[in-house]
């Protein structure tokens, strides 16, 4: 665009000149004024161009905002704080130092309302932090003694004492920053297209500008005598002139290199505020283009934790157990405070059949580390248990956990490992158990309990879906999207989880290595299908490598990080609706953007080279032909902007339906991506 700006100012300059100089020539001395009117447009055109560059780059500076530059120092942080460290000492020495002095291992304070000023773990207190710059969630997320906290997080509610880990560019937030410019300095492949049309365009708009003085200088003066009377131009010459600048300064190539970049660089930087990292402007483009979403089940559609699901007590047995150990019960407290009958044999203890297997379950699996031992923790945790002593435990590898409760020999374990300690006649009752063993939903992992030589009950577990599972598969297949299932656990297993998330049988691929998932997405692709692999662990990175878009859950940003192209800061499934909706609102942008700018050149050329002189007697002078030219480069650029706007006041929506009720929340997310794609066209 220079290029053709600068012909035509010259031009314009030497027939102005030419004209003062040598009267004689007959020249219009009013060339002298098109320059300066026509650098002047370009010159505005720039600044608001550059105006609106700026708006669309402000989420990514305002993540260095985020970091406040004082911190709070503790000078004599004494011995570190124990994990039981929930209050914050007060009588230490503090002073305030630049946060860019800051170094690992320093201790710092932070009081509700501040932000936290570099990666941290946390050493005392309890409080509430904001980590929706991070994550895109404004709900808050509670913090105490070891857990980690991240530069720019908002603390409420009480303060912290931190210990740092990182800063500066090792910190979350400057990684963060490093990718989302990253992602904008990669070239999206329509972006290289209008590259090498905008390229070749110059040459064209010179040949045109060059064809339309050579017409209007001969064939046109014959053919259209009254158009050189009705522009005003005292010759053909003149004429001629004034419309082949025209032609360079109208034309507009900018436009044409701004479409793509400029929606790219809105659409990256507002998926980092919604916690959404992506590796480049392509990645936005190809999020666009999938036809299929395939999700791995462990720890991606599902929680990745066990959680209790079933219990079955053997008839009987909780009334000999309650009465074997109702010394130990009645000493470690009943799970709801009474001591009375409550007709299942436990009266000494106000436990039923069912709180008597968790409590007795969850104190001895309490002396090991086991996802199952978490799993009863959790459950006795929320039912409020009391749990009775336990001595002499001593976990076996593989099998279960043998101790002593009230001077009875507990096993919790493997069925087959506890039934083979037990005499023949307590093992008769084990087929009742077989509940525990699978249901409805599919294969549970169960554990048997018993207390001497009587077998007390089982307990079925099994990895839950996550909350948002069903309505993301939901949303995803409301926007025309085919869902799969990809696990390497059993195939029944696999499609019962299916059919719970609501996924077809015949898309529920079970069973399945690592290559065994890469040849799965290889052979989906093979029938034309574009798909996102949406996984979180080192198994998932070739399927993850090798599907068109790899979409990583922040839990899994190791191995499944480096091989996506997505990242889900916010570890939510819904996030994934987020990420193609912005994708596609971005492409319906760049298409935008495309079309524009070819249909102002196609319009504006022909205009600029006289075609309505002749019928209309119209025609543009170069400072109208730059004015055009300047406001075609804004009005990309200012469109692009909208995006913004459009994808906020989606998303806002969205969170606002889904506080009213889960089942409507797919039907709006579905609705407010119609909502932006229709509103690019439209605009």
């Amino acid at each position: 665009m220079n290029s053709l700006v600068a012909i035509g100012s010259t031009t314009s300059f030497t027939v102005g000149a030419a004209a003062a100089l040598v009267p004689q020539l007959g020249f219009d001395s009013g060339f002298m004024e098109e320059p300066v009117m026509l650098l002047a447009f370009v010159l505005l055109g720039r600044a608001l161009e550059a105006r609106a560059k700026v708006r669309a780059a402000s989420d990514l500076k305002a993540l260095a905002k985020l970091i406040p530059t004082n911190s709070r120092l503790v000078l004599d942080p004494g011995d570190e704080p124990g994990s039981d460290s929930s209050h914050v000492r007060e009588n230490v020495e503090m002073m305030m130092v630049p946060t860019t002095s800051v170094r690992p291992g320093d201790i710092l304070r932070v009081l509700p309302g501040e932000r936290v000023p570099c990666d941290a773990e946390v050493l005392e207190g309890i409080a509430a932090v904001d980590e929706s710059m991070l994550t895109g969630e404004s709900v808050l997320v509670a913090k105490r003694t070891g857990l980690q906290v991240a530069g720019g997080c908002v603390v409420y509610e009480g303060p912290l004492t931190i210990k740092t880990t990182a800063t500066g560019a090792e910190s979350t937030l400057a990684g963060i920053g490093r990718l989302v410019a990253a992602a904008q300095s990669r070239e999206a492949p329509m972006q290289r297209v209008a590259d090498a049309v905008a390229g070749k365009f110059c040459y064209g708009v010179m040949a045109a500008s060059a064809a339309t003085f050579t017409f209007w200088q001969t064939l046109g003066q014959h053919l259209f005598p009254a158009a050189i009377v009705a522009s005003g131009s005292s010759s053909a010459l003149l004429l001629s002139i004034k419309l082949a600048v025209d032609v360079l300064v109208v034309a507009c190539p900018c436009a044409l290199g701004l479409a793509t970049p400029t929606a790219v660089l809105v659409g990256s930087s507002l998926g980092a505020t919604r916690g959404l990292l992506m590796r480049g402007g392509d990645v936005l483009e190809r999020v666009a283009g999938i036809s299929g979403v395939v999700f791995d089940k462990t720890g991606t559609l599902t929680e990745g934790k066990l959680r209790l699901a079933t219990t079955a007590v053997v008839p009987g047995a909780a009334a000999a157990v309650a009465e074997s150990l109702q010394a130990t019960l009645q000493n470690s407290g009943s799970s709801n405070g009474k001591q009375q009958s409550n007709g299942n044999g436990s009266a000494a203890t106000g436990d039923d059949g069912e709180g008597l297997l968790l409590r007795i379950a969850a104190a001895v699996e309490a002396s090991t580390r086991h996802p199952l031992a978490a799993a009863l923790a959790a459950e006795a945790s929320s039912r409020c248990l009391k749990l009775p002593a336990v001595t002499e435990a001593k976990t076996e590898p593989g099998s279960g956990v043998a101790a002593l409760v009230g001077g009875q020999r507990v096993l919790v374990g493997r069925p087959d490992w506890v039934l083979s300690q037990l005499p023949p006649t307590a093992t008769s009752a084990s087929p009742q158990l077989s509940q525990t063993t699978t249901d409805q939903a599919g294969k549970l992992t169960s554990v048997y309990v018993s207390v001497g030589d009587q077998l007390l009950g089982g307990l079925g577990f099994r990895d839950t879906l996550r909350p948002d599972a069903v309505e993301t598969v939901r949303t995803l297949q409301q926007m025309g999207l085919r869902v799969f299932l990809l696990s390497g656990d059993d195939t029944a297993t696999v499609k019962a989880v299916a059919a719970q998330a609501g996924i077809a049988a015949e898309d529920a691929y079970g069973s399945n290595t690592p290559r065994e998932k890469l040849e799965v997405i290889r052979r989906l692709q093979a029938s034309s299908m574009k798909l996102a692999m949406v996984g979180d662990g080192v198994n998932d990175a070739p399927a993850l490598a090798a599907a068109d878009v790899g979409i990583a859950l922040k839990g899994g940003l190791d191995a499944a990080g480096e091989a996506a192209s997505v990242v889900l800061m916010g570890d939510r499934l819904s996030q994934v609706v987020d990420c193609i909706t912005l994708g596609q609102a971005t492409l319906y942008k760049i298409k935008q953007n495309l079309a524009w700018a070819l249909m102002y050149n196609v319009v504006g050329i022909p205009l600029a080279a006289g075609a309505l002189l002749p019928s209309m007697g119209v025609a543009l002078n170069p400072s109208a032909a730059g004015g055009m030219m300047a406001f075609s480069s804004v009005a990309v650029v200012s469109n692009s902007l909208l995006l913004r706007a459009q994808y906020m006041a989606a998303a806002a929506r969205r969170h606002l339906r889904g506080s009213s009720g889960s089942s409507s929340i797919s039907a709006e997310a579905a609705g407010s991506h119609s909502e932006l794609t229709g509103a690019a066209g439209r605009v």
